[in-house]
């Protein structure tokens, strides 16, 4: 369906890499739904990558099953490069992929993200190093710039081609616009006609009609899926199936159950970090009710895991009370207990 160099992906479905959201709680709720061609891990800081305890680390947790697994670098200035591919080698990554467009005002201050797409010299230089240092398959994700400008995007997709990039995917908006604003899929168009490698359409697909339009402006070889994916996990096998006709199972949705099943999946991570991360799921889950900001904002306030799931529980049993009372609930409980 997609290969990435001599990686061949059984679905052109793509998760992409958000922060305090793509750890292996979620990664793991998304496979159990099915479609999904290659799971990503939260951006990862190169500089304090060598330090981590893969064992331990929120960032780097991964079960057994959790593949392919693509790993994010943020490289920023001052980075001992070969000392973060060393690390991260360790850890067994199936692809390597390179932050070029995060537009947060840190990570711009210290030369990374979508700092490097105004300084194609600097950039070139991180790519190819990286590629020296590395045999895995090597992708990059960008933004389409500071402004409209065609000539500009061409020669930096041009130049990350040519220094090994193998895919590259492109977030359809400029630096400084935000989520609400609408993706410019056909720019990403633009892009695969310039270049030989594959090229992936991101930003603004929450639908299986979603999908279908960027797909037909774009042209691109697959999707990159973000904020949808911990709104409605099930969202890659419904695009798997009634896009690409792939063969992934339906299973009818229980939203209390498939909460209940990420808030058990959370006792991996060591207790302090588990409420931060149901905090950040519940934000996006809660669009799937009429009022879940209630429920968001209810689950927001709580101090403990125990308080979490109790708020969680009284919300359900106004909101959705057949669903509640049909899901099996007793290890979440005793999880968060």
């Amino acid at each position: 369906m997609l290969k990435i160099k001599d990686k061949e992906l059984a679905s052109p479905l793509l998760l992409a890499p958000m922060a305090g959201l793509t750890h292996s709680a979620l990664r793991t709720l998304l496979l159990d739904f099915g479609g999904v061609g290659l799971l990503s891990t939260e951006m990862l800081s190169a500089g304090k990558l060598p330090g981590e305890n893969p064992l331990v680390s929120p960032f780097l947790l991964r079960t057994a099953g959790e593949a392919p697994l693509s790993y994010q670098l943020l490289i920023t200035d001052g980075v001992d490069i070969e000392a973060a591919l060393t690390a991260l080698h360790r850890l067994s990554p199936d692809i390597i992929d390179l932050n070029l467009g995060c537009p947060a005002p840190r990570v711009r201050r210290a030369g990374g993200g979508s700092a490097l797409t105004a300084d194609c010299g600097r950039a070139r230089a991180i790519v190819g190093r990286v590629r020296r240092l590395t045999d895995l398959p090597l992708t990059a994700k960008i933004r389409l710039g500071e402004s409209l400008d065609e000539h500009q995007l061409h020669d930096f997709c041009l130049m990350l081609q040519e220094s090994g990039i193998d895919l590259l995917t492109v977030h359809a908006r400029l630096r400084g616009e935000s989520f609400c604003r609408k993706p410019r899929w056909q720019w990403v168009g633009r892009v695969k006609e310039w270049l030989d490698i594959p090229v992936v359409a991101n930003g603004g697909i929450f639908s299986v009609e979603d999908a279908e339009r960027c797909l037909e402006m774009s042209g691109a070889d697959g999707l990159m899926i973000g904020r949808a994916a911990p709104q409605k996990p099930w969202i890659f096998a419904e695009i798997a199936r009634e896009v690409y006709g792939l063969p992934v199972e339906e299973r009818g949705i229980n939203l209390p159950a498939v909460y209940g099943q990420f808030v058990s999946a959370l006792t991996r991570f060591r207790p302090e970090r588990r409420l931060g991360r149901l905090k950040e799921f519940t934000h996006y889950f809660a669009l799937n009710y009429a009022f879940g900001h209630h429920f968001a904002m209810a689950v927001q306030k709580s101090g403990t895991m125990a308080e979490a799931w109790k708020r969680a529980e009284e919300f359900f049993l106004r909101s959705d009370p057949v669903n509640f009372n049909k899901a099996d609930l007793l290890e979440v409980k005793k999880a968060c207990r």
